[in-house]
Parts: C-alpha cells; structure tokens; sequence
C-alpha cells in the first residue's frame, strides 16, 4: 500500500488528545504521514489509505479495528493500559502485528515498531508474549491498597451516586481532573467501570 518512497502512512486512536498529538510528534518527523486520528475509532475510520492502525485495544478497541481493517491490507499495533493476561493472550490470537505497553512506551518505541510492521519486520507478537505476560503479572499486584487519598476520596463519593460534576464542585476540581482520577482508578484496580471500581474498593474496605 505504500507509495513508490516508501512513505508509512498512518493512523492514530487514542482516547487521550494529548496522546494522539504525542504520538504524531513522534512519527512525523521521521517522514511518516498521519491520515487521521480517532478517539476509540469513533467514527469507524476509513483505512483504505491506512498502512498502520495503531489503537487502543481497551474496550471494543480491538472488535472495532479487526473490523475497520477487514479486507484491507492494514497492519494493527494495540496499545494496552490495562495488559491483562487474558487480553494480552486475546490481542497475540487475533492477528495484531504488535502489542505495545503504554507504561513502557517512547517515541522511539512507538516509532521503531510503526516502521517495522509497515515492512513486515516486526517479531511475531507470539515471540514477545512471554515478556508481556511477566508485566501483566508484575502489574496486576496493583490493588485497592495502592489508591492514594485523592483516589479514595473520588471512589468514595462515586459509592454515595455523585458523578464527575458533582464530585468536580464538592472537591474544587475540574470535571477533567476528576475524569483523570477516574481513570488512574480503574487503571489500578484492572476495572472497566465505575461501578466495578466501587464494588472492589468496598468489598477491600479502602472506602
């Protein structure tokens, strides 16, 4: 798919805009071109142009790039925040070119791996397995012990049915701040929800 040159082009799916715009200032320079960017590819993007899709695998991240990728000759690069065996097991089974920790990666991470799927030179993400699976497991001692005061104090009005307004005016945040508490919350804790987190943070009598 790519041109006569040898231009990688690629697109980008993060739910974090500061993600997104890191991750462009790390291939752009390097001659890459970026066709477009998404948030947990919403809208479905149209990969007709795409050589590399690198996406955020939590969610349907996956489902939704197996299916936008369908057909079409466009290598996948995951990004995982939340590397759980099981999801780490999932991403190597399906087909993904490459599995990329968020805790470990840098610019030149991200860039070395985007150039070598886009040519075919990338391990087989079999090979790295292992290695995953050792920091999903180093990883998955993080617990309900492991929330500081602030995070304990958002679990525990998300427990009394506030929502991220009303938590943002009770404790003088931003409703962006609380949103990112949230999220270091269920990053922790392995959780998809809210309502998980609380459920694990009260069972732990941390709240």
């Amino acid at each position: 798919m790519s041109d006569p040159v040898d231009t990688i082009h690629v697109w980008i799916d993060d739910s974090h805009a500061v993600v997104r715009r890191g991750m462009s200032a790390a291939l752009t320079p390097l001659g890459m071109v970026i066709v477009g960017e998404s948030s947990r590819l919403t809208p479905v993007p149209d990969l007709s142009a795409v050589d590399v899709l690198v996406f955020e695998s939590e969610g349907n991240g996956l489902r939704t790039a197996l299916a936008a990728g369908e057909g079409r000759d466009v290598r996948l690069v995951a990004t995982v925040r939340l590397p759980g065996p099981a999801r780490l097991q999932q991403l190597t089974e399906s087909g993904v070119a490459a599995v990329l920790l968020h805790e470990d990666l840098t610019p030149e991470h991200l860039a070395n791996t985007v150039r070598a799927v886009a040519t075919g030179r990338a391990p087989a993400t079999a090979d790295t397995l292992p290695r995953l699976l050792d920091r999903a497991a180093r990883l998955a001692h993080a617990g309900p012990g492991t929330l500081n005061a602030r995070e304990r104090e958002v679990l525990r009005m998300l427990a009394q049915g506030e929502d991220t307004r009303g938590i943002a005016l009770q404790l003088c945040y931003s409703e962006r701040t609380v949103k990112n508490v949230v999220h270091d919350v269920l990053t922790k804790l392995n959780c998809r929800t809210r309502a998980q987190a609380v459920g694990i943070a009260t069972r732990a009598g941390v709240i």
